[in-house]
């Protein structure tokens, strides 16, 4: 017995060492994620080339209870059996995959067994079925809303899974082999399934902290860059914009380009990467010619002219504004290392975020020029309080959800663009206005979950035109001021639907708290300070609506203890895509 426990224990070894090289993989680790069909399919291709790997390992034993040590079980004789770590693999399977990935492994692992050992013992077939399913469908029961259950309910369901083989064994065989079996192969599956899942947990777990880590860099650093992009990218501020990032991240240097020259690069390379000459990179030039992410990771790739330039793995990114690249961010290493997913991710996100921000400073240069008061100032109430308000949201999610606080981040971007391709335009359509707003809702949705319901009823064309901001400003009214103390059952319908051949009817309704008599005198008439800023927003939108279409199309605003109605009449107008 002694002899076997050895020998298993080699076995359990390489199962643990294949364990280990295939959690390293980016693209397994994917598969363990979220269960789709398609994660089904590759894990059962997965764990069913282990679980032959593991007949093929086994240990066998002769008819007269024997130890026979081959290197690989190429073949079985009938009146001999093998001790292995079968089970092992089927019961990890079962565990992350689910039970009819369990089943299938099982299945392939006992056809397996039965087809090399000369076609006998068909209980096998059975058993690894039966064990494949019952665990992964305890396993799903046990781990409730965790990935994976507790370290405990593995090793109860390993204990459990080899006691079914035994009780086959014994059926089958008796309690001869049994007793040289037993002991051995139950308790080294038992662990060795244990530490194959604690494997995974552990590794993914670092993960995620990895993730949540540098997400609150990233934050750290949009918050502090905020200000400089909103003074508009210059060859002084994009110089402050890349020694911040350089603080926060790892990168031997970092770049900022507008379309033809250096905006600033510090770190190494700069005594040649110089502010205010030509980009001189053709990696560089590549992205912002085709507004398309490139990766490098040779002085080749990065197509440096200077000869004893450092710099030998780069990440470039285009800055958009407008569906327009406008420059690079630039993240330079000095070795020909490989970016994690992780950054990647992160530096993706960062350059989304950048090009919001540069976007705003774009557009309010632009609105000024164009003397356009009414929306500068909404854009200056609007995006710095929504953005640290979203900053604070999602630094607190770092501590208990990194995924939600990846979401957030993501449409933390989307409100940007969608706010800059609205601030500089008078009109837009329904769909970005629609666009915009779902971005701002999500946001304090995970501020706020199940505080807020967001109905529309809409009767028009995703094309037809609004004002710019309008839907966006009655529903953050609605959200930050119609219902004060209370956290469920608040509605905000938008309505908009068309009366005639050339009038649109814009209604946003809430069933909140309604409006004070002695604001709602002054409401849209004059910046209301009782309000905190809402009044300024509200003000603002009725100035550009009768700017726009006249004192007809002016605010009328309802309001009752039951509830507060916004409602402004304007012609219809679609957008009318020119043909090239």
């Amino acid at each position: 017995m002694f002899n076997l426990f050895v020998l298993l224990t080699e076995r359990l070894g390489i199962i643990m060492l294949l364990a280990f090289i295939l959690v390293n993989m980016h693209f397994f680790r994917n598969l363990l994620e979220k269960r789709t069909l398609k994660s089904q399919v590759w894990l059962t291709i997965i764990f069913s080339l282990f679980v032959i790997m593991a007949n093929l390992t086994g240990v066998e034993i002769s008819s007269s209870k024997e130890v026979v040590t081959p290197l690989i079980i190429t073949g079985l004789p009938q009146s001999d059996s093998i001790a292995n770590t079968r089970i092992l693999v089927i019961t990890t399977a079962g565990i992350t995959g689910g039970p009819y990935v369990g089943m299938l492994v099982g299945l392939v692992g006992g056809l397996h067994r039965v087809v090399f050992g000369g076609f006998s013992d068909y209980f096998y077939i059975i058993s690894s079925v039966l064990i494949g399913y019952f665990v992964g469908a305890c396993g799903d029961k046990v781990k409730g809303s965790k990935l994976y259950p507790s370290t405990i309910w593995v090793a109860i369901l390993a204990f459990v899974a080899e006691l079914i083989q035994m009780a086959f064994i014994f059926a089958f065989h008796g309690l001869g082999l049994i007793k040289l079996i037993f002991m051995p192969m139950v308790l080294l599956n038992t662990i060795g399934s244990t530490l194959f899942i604690e494997i995974l947990k552990t590794y993914l777990s670092n993960e995620r902290q990895l993730k949540a880590v540098q997400t609150k860099d990233v934050l750290e650093l949009t918050n502090k860059t905020l200000p400089y992009f909103r003074n508009g990218l210059d060859v002084n501020s994009a110089t402050h914009v890349c020694q911040i990032i350089k603080k926060y991240t790892n990168f031997d240097a970092v770049g900022l380009t507008d379309r033809v020259n250096v905006l600033a690069h510090v770190g190494a390379g700069e005594d040649h990467h110089i502010s205010g000459e030509p980009v001189l990179t053709d990696l560089s030039k590549t992205v912002i010619a085709t507004g398309k992410e490139k990766l490098a990771y040779s002085k080749a790739e990065i197509g440096c002219p200077k000869v004893d330039c450092p710099l030998e793995s780069a990440v470039v990114f285009p800055l958009r504004v407008n569906n327009e690249t406008i420059g690079a961010l630039k993240l330079y290493f000095c070795a020909g290392r490989h970016m994690t997913v992780v950054e990647e991710n992160l530096v993706r996100g960062l350059a989304m975020i950048f090009s919001g921000q540069m976007a705003i400073g774009i557009a309010q240069e632009q609105t000024s020029l164009l003397n356009e008061a009414e929306i500068k100032a909404l854009q200056v109430q609007i995006n710095p309080h929504f953005f640290f308000n979203a900053i604070n949201t999602i630094g607190a999610l770092m501590r208990v959800d990194v995924e939600k606080a990846h979401q957030a981040l993501m449409q933390l971007s989307v409100f940007f663009r969608s706010s800059l391709q609205s601030g500089q335009e008078k009109e837009v359509t329904l769909a970005q206005e629609k666009r915009h707003v779902n971005a701002y809702m999500s946001i304090e949705k995970i501020r706020f979950p199940d505080k807020f319901t967001l109905d529309y009823r809409v009767s028009v064309p995703e094309n037809t035109l609004l004002p710019s901001f309008c839907l966006q400003i009655f529903v953050e009214n609605a959200v930050r001021h119609a219902f004060k103390g209370r956290k469920t059952d608040n509605w905000i319908t938008v309505e908009l639907k068309q009366l005639n051949d050339n009038q649109l009817s814009i209604r946003v309704s809430d069933n909140g708290n309604g409006i004070d008599p002695a604001i709602l005198k002054k409401l849209g008439k004059k910046p209301v300070t009782e309000s905190k800023g809402s009044g300024t927003a509200l003000y603002n939108l009725n100035k550009r609506l009768q700017g726009l279409y006249g004192t007809s199309s002016q605010l009328q605003i309802s309001t009752s203890p039951a509830g507060t109605t916004f409602k402004t009449v304007i012609p219809i107008k679609y957008e009318v895509h020119k043909q090239s």
